[in-house]
């Protein structure tokens, strides 16, 4: 049987205003790079899908790879089996259907849904790109060009597509992920912003000038409902999307709430002063009463009710007109209440394992991630180390310092003096 060789080349297609344009294995221009192929000399050539020369080399090793599996399976005797192109609809459809079976909640379902049936599929549409082996890294880039999202969006838009790609690459319908050759997306974080106590005593004040055109109830009833949903978020720690599907039951007779359940079994609760507890026992009825919720009536999706109480909070904040020191208006939100209620606890000395627990974080590397710069004991430590770093004062400096610090005792100088002097002298004295 003859041997079959394979040889690949990396080369670049220069344009015509390109600095290079006559050296065409110029790895570092930006003009497409195509792969010359020599099989046995059969000779073709086809693109690379990508402006870098690394991705290149990875599309080149790849055909490589795939001759050799062909070549393996015909000395084995058996058929190579004919590739069948995957529609990128059909890979779509398959990863969703494969996420709902693993129990993800609603939320998540539909922002995987955005992103790839709107906005993939749609994209892709336009490119008239129908399969997925005609997806590269320069196709994912220019994808990426589309998005408007702010950082840390696009942060985690990018993660969902590479996990989207990491699953056709199980399903064995790609030989490597392409979405990998992306660059990260620089996100700078800034730290938590929270209410403090006056900010936060504004924003309850607030609620007792709130007039609400609510539908089939009290106004002033709404604006009650409103200041004990702000008490139950600042006092618990629960999300918005949690405290408003809070079911009557968790509260005990001890001003206790329960957040859940750990996976040993045992039951979380965290306290709740008493004026909070009782706020929510004697609640207002709302438009619908629901004897097993606090704050939703039961009906609908709880997304929408989440979304009306997140309505009548930015009115709330509105009212409250909270600003930065320099004057400029700050940026509230529902889930600023759950930052209150850790960073306080942090500053007031709790553990950061124990306000992790509370916030029912998977990892405590998420609370850190968040929490860090507000851990008291923390900063404490590194303010005595940095003090510990600080040089030793000179011989005379801490003279003097001992000096300055020691008040003089006459009666003990005086006592000392005499211990010191001659017999004659203290005779004379």
């Amino acid at each position: 049987m003859p041997i079959r060789n394979l040889v690949v080349t990396v080369y670049a297609r220069h344009s015509a205003d390109c600095p290079k344009r006559n050296d065409q294995y110029w790895k570092r221009c930006k003009c497409p790079k195509w792969l010359y192929i020599n099989n046995n000399g059969q000779r073709s050539q086809r693109s690379a899908k990508t402006r870098s020369w690394e991705r290149a080399e990875e599309t080149r090793r790849d055909v490589e790879r795939d001759f050799e599996e062909v070549e393996q399976q015909k000395r084995a005797g058996t058929e190579p089996k004919p590739h069948s192109a995957i529609l990128l609809a059909h890979a779509v459809s398959r990863f969703l259907a494969a996420k709902k079976n693993e129990n993800l909640c609603d939320s998540t379902i539909a922002k995987l849904t955005t992103v790839f049936e709107k906005h993939l599929l749609t994209w892709a549409t336009g490119q008239n790109i129908e399969t997925l082996e005609r997806i590269g890294g320069e196709e994912l880039e220019a994808f990426r060009a589309t998005w408007k999202d702010a950082p840390l969006a696009r942060k985690k838009k990018q993660e969902r597509v590479i996990g989207f790609f990491y699953y056709c690459l199980r399903m064995g319908w790609i030989k490597s992920n392409p979405a990998i050759l992306l660059g990260r997306v620089k996100v700078n974080e800034n730290p938590t912003d929270y209410f403090p106590k006056d900010e936060f005593n504004k924003i309850v004040d607030a609620t007792y000038v709130y007039n609400p055109k609510a539908w089939n109830t009290e106004p002033r009833n709404q604006a009650t409902r409103v200041r004990t949903l702000i008490w139950l978020m600042r006092w618990s720690g629960l999300a918005i999307s949690d405290a408003v599907g809070l079911e009557r039951s968790r509260l005990n007779e001890n001003n206790e709430l329960l957040l859940y359940r750990a996976k040993t079994g045992q039951p979380v609760y965290v306290p709740l002063p008493h004026d909070t507890a009782e706020g929510l026992r004697n609640i207002p009825a709302g438009p619908k009463l629901n004897p097993r919720y606090f704050f939703w009536s039961g009906n609908g999706l709880l997304k929408t009710a989440v979304s009306n109480w997140q309505r009548s909070l930015r009115r709330v904040f509105k009212l409250a007109e909270i600003r930065h020191e320099d004057g400029t208006a700050k940026r509230c939100h529902p889930h600023m209440f759950r930052d209150t209620f850790a960073v306080e606890s942090l500053l007031a000395g709790v553990p950061l394992e124990q306000v992790s627990i509370l916030l029912g974080h998977k990892s405590i590397k998420i609370t850190e991630k968040h929490y860090a710069p507000w851990v008291k004991a923390r900063q404490e430590q590194l303010t005595s180390n940095v003090r510990k770093s600080w040089p030793e004062p000179t011989r005379p400096e801490r003279r003097a310092r001992k000096t300055r610090s020691r008040p003089i005792n006459l009666v003990q100088s005086n006592a000392q003096v005499g211990q010191i002097l001659p017999a004659t002298d203290r005779a004379s004295r």
